[in-house]
């Protein structure tokens, strides 16, 4: 592939993953941290303004850790399911727990923030692994885990 194809790919790639897991995120992460972890809404604002800077850098590595994970799932749903769910968890929680941690949670509150994101997380995988993959059909690349993205293709 030309090297200005492979750039553009890149690109098309970061846009779409980082458009994704605000958009899910945002808004999963507002539930969670007013309704569960009992912050404050000054507390929620702090924790999704931190919590949309920090996804900027991590949506794209989260995109391939979760298309390298997707390849292990069977055909079946259970399996994309639950890989999609493992990747999530994985990677996700203990992001998030140091969001909540460092926006004013509790101790009691990070810990039930994180168990809340943990269960979202993994009730959550495959419903957001299926926006992603509608995102980035919107971006005009392929779906995760059927044909492996990478940072050089």
């Amino acid at each position: 592939m030309p090297r200005h194809l492979q750039r553009t790919a890149r690109k098309a790639g970061f846009l779409a993953d980082t458009t994704a897991l605000i958009l899910f995120f945002t808004t999963t992460g507002i539930i969670n941290e007013r309704f569960i972890a009992g912050m404050t809404w000054e507390q929620v604002l702090h924790a999704r303004l931190l919590g949309a800077a920090l996804m900027v850098p991590v949506a794209r590595p989260y995109g391939l850790w979760r298309d390298r994970l997707m390849t292990l799932a069977g055909p079946g749903r259970a399996s994309k399911v639950l890989w999609d769910s493992l990747a999530l968890v994985s990677f996700q929680v203990p992001i998030y727990a140091a969001i909540i941690a460092t926006s004013g949670a509790s101790a009691g509150g990070v810990v039930r923030g994180t168990l809340g994101a943990a269960l979202m997380m993994l009730l959550l995988g495959r419903p957001y692994g299926a926006f992603l993959n509608a995102v980035r059909k919107l971006f005009g690349l392929p779906p995760g885990g059927d044909r492996p993205m990478s940072l050089n293709s």
